[in-house]
């Protein structure tokens, strides 16, 4: 590596610490300019490769005719067109298998104590310390992999292989050990490699990437085979050069280790700090938080976490009418309830809707918080026509078509509604329920229980949705934020119980008490609380725009390096 480079390389330390991956690319570039001989300089009083590849074959012989191994197949000689790049001089280009051993065996006595390593005892990413539990020999020496102290040992079966579970074996009782069948071994026989050295080219996510193409098997059991891993292209630098380098990798992460840690720390104290001021803001709307969040604006809202939960205060806020000043000039709540009691009763005389059944009066205890003067707490039942939706026979193919869309669970998203799926048949809709435009429909299952949104237009849906059709003279935009504060969305959660698949029932969902402020405040509230989630919007599209830079400049830095 050249002086320059090596500068640049240090210098820019601080632009990957600032891009959002930038550590994880450091790492990846520091690999790949090991692998390339760029890391460190070379020494042309090192031994070049090619002498250690002449003690392999002196080796091999001897062994050979010790008996102490077996004739193996000769491995393709690597090909011009196959060299992915150039290497520095005294570097040499070989396959794995013709510098050590591919998958050995050990030969124990059966009462030997050995370590037993199964897959989750390899470590992940970069760390290399695995575990063992100590066994006899006799338990494990058969249907499992066999390794050694000084092992390089790689996980080959997927998802293992692309987290890089991979490791050299150490410490092993009496050196030896057996483990997961999913790992390929290396035995550094011939002490061509260091073994960290090798643990590091495997460990590269370039390495990794490359050679996903070539697994074989079907989906979730694919693997490396044995042949790829045995005739895989190897960089050899002098032995002396491998320890050197393995020494300045080790400096390098752990620098890297540092500015995670240290990026780490800065995060976790913005969340902290930021929660701190939302608590204060919640429990004293009108003190010294807002202030404080005003002059630390710029820090606090770096990240999309801060801004997440900047959401959810707002929205919190508003039902506690706390985001907007009352008017004392305002009609109260229940002048708007008694509104509503009429249209009641004209919608019950006209046949539209039938009589509701009673909610019960909602009890002190289950008020969550105290509401300013003029409001009222409602059942949510009680602010409009409550359904849940209900899906047609599908074997009966006349009752779907493209008269009426047809909306699930998985078609509420962001608050939006995809209407592009099936639709239902007029047939259809005579076995379904159709749902009035400017209602309120929210998932009421599973891992998506609380999704909500509005629709443009008359649909039908299924019977994992429950939906609301506010009275006229209530704001559908409001009874919609009121059920994205946190209050509404934890009692769907706490309704719901606890089982693996969340559920609750239109009885429950409708019984859940709304908070319900003078009309002309809901207005105010809902051209407020657009106001500020269009500037959470644009909090967030600024925090994509500055990580985009700061990953195109790391990009650059790398390029140059």
């Amino acid at each position: 590596m050249t002086k320059a480079a090596q500068k640049l390389l240090e210098q820019h330390f601080d632009i990957a610490f600032a891009a959002p991956d930038g550590i994880a690319r450091l790492r990846e570039l520091i690999l790949t300019l090991a692998m390339q001989g760029q890391l460190v300089e070379q020494d042309p009083n090192d031994p070049p490769a090619s002498e250690l590849l002449k003690e392999i074959k002196a080796e091999k012989q001897r062994l050979l005719k010790a008996g102490e191994i077996k004739k193996s197949k000769a491995l393709p000689p690597i090909k011009p067109e196959e060299v992915p790049y150039e290497l520095p001089k005294g570097w040499e280009w070989v396959r794995l298998g013709e510098i050590g051993i591919i998958n050995p065996r050990n030969d124990a006595d059966d009462s030997a104590k050995a370590g037993f390593v199964p897959m989750p005892m390899i470590p992940t990413g970069y760390s290399e310390t695995h575990q063992f539990e100590e066994r006899p020999w006799s338990d494990i020496k058969k249907g499992y992999t066999h390794f050694a102290n000084g092992d390089v040992g790689m996980a080959k079966i997927t998802p293992c292989f692309e987290n890089a579970k991979s490791c050299v074996f150490s410490d092993l009782p009496n050196g030896i050990g057996a483990g997961t069948t999913e790992l390929h071994i290396f035995r550094n026989l011939f002490n061509s490699v260091v073994p960290r050295f090798l643990l590091y080219y495997l460990k590269n996510p370039r390495y990794i990437s490359n050679s996903v193409s070539s697994m074989t098997g079907s989906a979730g059991q694919k693997r490396v085979p044995t042949p790829y891993f045995t005739e895989q292209q190897f960089p050899l630098p002098p032995l002396s050069e491998q320890h050197r380098i393995v020494a300045r990798i080790d400096q390098l992460m752990a620098r890297c280790d540092a500015l995670e840690t240290l990026r780490k720390q800065q995060e976790e104290k913005r969340l902290a700090v930021h929660a701190a001021a939302i608590r204060q803001l919640l429990d004293t709307p009108d003190g010294s938080a807002w202030d404080f969040i005003g002059q630390h604006f710029g820090e606090l809202y770096t990240v999309k976490e801060n801004v997440a939960e900047l959401r959810k205060a707002i929205l919190q806020l508003a039902v506690m009418g706390c985001l907007v000043p009352q008017n004392p000039n305002d009609p109260p709540a229940s002048e708007l309830l008694k509104e509503i009691k009429t249209e009641k009763q004209r919608l019950l005389k006209a046949g539209k809707i039938k009589k509701p059944k009673a909610l019960p009066l909602i009890m002190p205890e289950e008020v969550p918080y105290e509401l300013p003067e003029g409001w009222e707490w409602m059942r949510l039942g009680e602010l409009g026509i409550t359904q849940t939706g209900t899906t047609p026979p599908s074997k009966d193919l006349e009752n779907y078509g493209d008269d009426i869309p047809f909306v699930g669970p998985g078609d509420i998203k962001n608050g939006c509604i995809d209407y592009s799926g099936k639709g239902l048949s007029k047939q259809g809709l005579l076995k379904g329920r159709l749902i009035d435009a400017n209602s309120i429909l929210m998932v009421c299952i599973g891992g998506s229980i609380g999704k909500h949104a509005v629709n443009e237009k008359d649909i039908t849906c299924n019977q994992q949705i429950n939906t609301l059709t506010p009275y006229s003279q209530i704001p559908v935009k409001y009874i919609y934020d009121v059920m994205a504060a946190g209050y509404f969305q934890d009692a769907v959660i706490s309704q719901a119980g606890g089982s693996a698949t969340p559920i609750i029932n239109k009885q429950k969902w409708s019984g859940i008490p709304i908070p319900l402020p003078p009309l002309p405040e809901q207005h105010r509230i809902v051209v407020r609380l657009d106001q500020l989630m269009a500037l959470c919007d644009t909090l967030e599209q600024q925090i994509d725009a500055a990580t985009g830079k700061q990953t195109e400049l790391l990009s650059a830095v790398m390029a140059q390096v």
